[in-house]
């Protein structure tokens, strides 16, 4: 070490003493040492500039790469919401259309249950109509067979009826017995029943007249059918008919049944013949099958009537059905104008109004068919 000493103070000069005016080796080395360190310096910092540049451009490299991706993203949202957007609009349609038809349907069905409510109100019409005919006619065919019971029976072959044996009859008397044979023997025949004691109904032949006040209201009433009482067809109708033939003794009574059978409401049911008492009835019963709930006399009570859905059932006498009854069919029978259901001339209507007219007059004073 002290060899390598003295060999570097002999190359180096003494600081302070001379100047040297050319470098020496030794100090040319250590300029180029001294260089090279620079240039050192310089490229380590150079590379590190460098490395920050790259991580510079990465990470601007990354960003924009992160951007893009991120843009592709929002695209595909904004597609899926216009197509979730356009599926909405198709559902939505889809939704009216089904409310459209549901709308329809039911109309058409509301349609055609009224139109088949019409139908059967028409029907019934005609039934009960040709049910009256048949009575009548069955009424007129047991007449004419109880007659010619009565005949068969009063004719032996000891003792042969005339009538029924038009060839025991003299010549002369055949004379007049040409032509209609069977309607005249039926003739003679209900005169016979009329000998044995079988009173036949007087035949009547009544005449009609319109009366011009009362088709006038008619008239006026049948251009815009309505059941408010306030028109003059009706008003009159409910004075005359109405309030009399429905006027009771127990008038709240009353004033309930004149509610009810202006609503539609009222039911009248045949009693049972034979009541048993360990049943109960649901529903609460007033007056009884010997006592009537609207006059309060004591009568037979076949029939009972229930208002609405009250549950209560009221006892009544075949005179309070019959006017109940009469005043039912009347009404009846306007509501069947009022739907457009009666299909007829207007006089014919005026005169089958004037005709319930006439059946709840007869009720009001008394009479009633036995069948009651």
């Amino acid at each position: 070490s002290q060899a390598s000493f003295e060999e570097d103070s002999q190359k180096q000069p003494a600081v302070g003493r001379w100047k040297t005016l050319m470098p020496s080796k030794g100090s040319r080395e250590e300029s180029e040492t001294g260089c090279q360190d620079a240039g050192g310096v310089d490229e380590t910092q150079s590379t590190e500039q460098l490395n920050v540049s790259r991580l510079r451009s990465s990470s601007v490299e990354i960003r924009e790469k992160g951007s893009e991706f991120l843009k592709e993203e929002l695209h595909k949202a904004q597609k899926e919401l216009k197509l979730k957007d356009k599926e909405c609009e198709r559902l939505s349609k889809v939704r009216e259309q089904l409310e459209q038809e549901l709308e329809e349907l039911t109309a058409s069905l509301f349609e055609e249950a009224h139109k088949m409510v019409r139908e059967a109100n028409t029907k019934q019409a005609a039934s009960e109509k040709q049910l009256r005919e048949a009575r009548g006619k069955i009424d007129m065919l047991q007449a004419e067979v109880t007659a010619l019971k009565t005949l068969v029976i009063t004719s032996t072959p000891s003792s042969p009826n005339r009538e029924l044996h038009p060839q025991l009859q003299s010549p002369s008397k055949a004379v007049f017995r040409k032509g209609h044979g069977r309607n005249k023997s039926t003739s003679s025949a209900m005169v016979s029943a009329a000998s044995q004691n079988v009173t036949p109904e007087p035949v009547s032949h009544e005449c009609k007249e319109v009366d011009s006040i009362l088709f006038a209201e008619f008239q006026a009433w049948k251009e815009s059918p309505t059941l408010d009482k306030s028109c003059s067809f009706l008003d009159r109708i409910y004075r005359e008919d109405v309030g009399p033939c429905l006027d009771f003794t127990k008038q709240e009574l009353s004033e309930l049944v004149r509610v009810a059978v202006e609503q539609n409401t009222l039911t009248i049911e045949p009693v049972a013949s034979q009541t048993l008492p360990v049943v109960k009835v649901s529903a609460e019963e007033c007056g009884g099958p010997k006592k009537c709930a609207l006059s309060g006399l004591a009568r037979t009570c076949k029939h009972r009537i229930m208002l609405g859905d009250s549950g209560n059932y009221y006892y009544i006498s075949p005179s309070c059905r019959a006017r109940i009854t009469a005043v039912c069919n009347f009404f009846t029978y306007i509501r069947y104008i009022q739907q457009g259901l009666v299909r007829q001339d207007v006089e014919l209507m005026y005169w089958e109004v004037m005709r319930l007219r006439r059946e709840m007059s007869l009720a009001k004073l008394g009479f009633y068919p036995s069948e009651m």
